[in-house]
């Protein structure tokens, strides 16, 4: 079904300054220039909305306060009591993701997703709810740090960032009214462009991760890689996934990312089997991804011992 209405999505804590923005983007006439905007807010903080000075008289407001009633049924009932042209969602940042992106409606699209929180507290919020950190961070396009004081400590958040998203651009809002952006450079761990790439074992979620974000990149490449083996009968004597589990926050969220990998020959490794692999990477078509994926044509293979952390990490 075609999208109908575009979702500015606005995600982060309380008190990290979505409100603000919100309140300053619909007094900007070059924002809101006469579009019907549907606003939906999921919690309330400190600031409210003041619509008396939004730019002309074309906002609705909605509140959904309780997380169960975020659900496909009443967003679909609050969009058909306005005429709108877009809508803006102030997300709860002590709401889980998944609870938005499973309930929107079908004609509603996301068209920008952004994270707003406070630079004096960020670190903090990291250290001590992790798991909500990752989840706003993941698919997050911009991340905007308000109240940005002169000693921030940018190479710490960009780890923090980077270790979640290689994506998410990192944007600084200084008190004095400057805006500074991450510039920080965010080179592989690994060379590219040799003539084997080498997968060390402590960089192998970085490499999944940069491999299922940008695929093109790495096809054609030769690749060598320490993974455990599954097997699977359906896929055949020639083929199994090889891979390495990697955790992104904690133990709740550790997930197995193999690749497929095909053999000339029938093999006889087995599951739980842990191998290097050599071979070349073909961005193709394939039954287990639902469409193209990376498929690894492997020419040669080592028995290895299990890395020193089996789980893979990005710290």
């Amino acid at each position: 079904m075609a999208v109908k209405y575009p979702v500015y999505l606005f995600t982060g804590f309380l008190e990290g300054g979505k409100t603000h923005i919100i309140q300053e983007s619909m007094e900007d006439k070059k924002f809101n220039s006469g579009e019907k905007t549907l606003i939906i807010q999921c919690e309330e903080g400190v600031d409210e909305l003041d619509p008396s000075k939004f730019y002309g008289q074309n906002v609705y407001l909605e509140l959904i306060e309780d997380e169960a009633d975020f659900t496909k049924e009443n967003l679909t009932a609050i969009a058909k009591k306005h005429k709108l042209d877009r809508i803006i969602i102030e997300y709860n940042g002590m709401w889980p993701l998944n609870t938005l992106y499973e309930n929107l409606p079908d004609t509603w699209g996301i068209y920008q997703e952004m994270m707003f929180a406070d630079a004096n507290t960020f670190l903090s919020y990291n250290a001590n709810m992790r798991q909500l950190m990752v989840d706003k961070l993941l698919n997050c396009e911009m991340l905007v740090l308000n109240r940005t004081p002169e000693n921030i400590d940018k190479e710490e958040i960009h780890k923090v960032v980077r270790g979640i998203s290689r994506g998410c651009a990192i944007t600084y809002d200084y008190p004095d009214g400057h805006v500074e952006y991450d510039e920080i450079e965010d080179p592989l761990p690994y060379d590219l462009d040799a003539e084997v790439v080498d997968i060390p074992d402590e960089f192998y979620a970085i490499f999944y991760r940069d491999l299922s974000e940008d695929m093109g990149k790495y096809d054609g490449k030769k690749l060598r890689f320490k993974g455990i083996v599954a097997r699977d009968k359906q896929m055949g004597p020639q083929s199994l996934l090889a891979g390495r589990h990697v955790m992104t926050c904690c133990a709740d969220d550790i997930a197995y990312h193999p690749m497929v990998c095909i053999f000339p020959e029938p093999t006889a490794a087995k599951t739980g089997d842990w191998i290097t692999f050599t071979g070349k990477i073909k961005v193709e078509k394939h039954k287990l991804y639902n469409g193209a994926g990376p498929v690894l044509y492997v020419s040669n293979t080592e028995f290895a011992v299990k890395p020193a952390q089996e789980v893979a990490t990005f710290y």
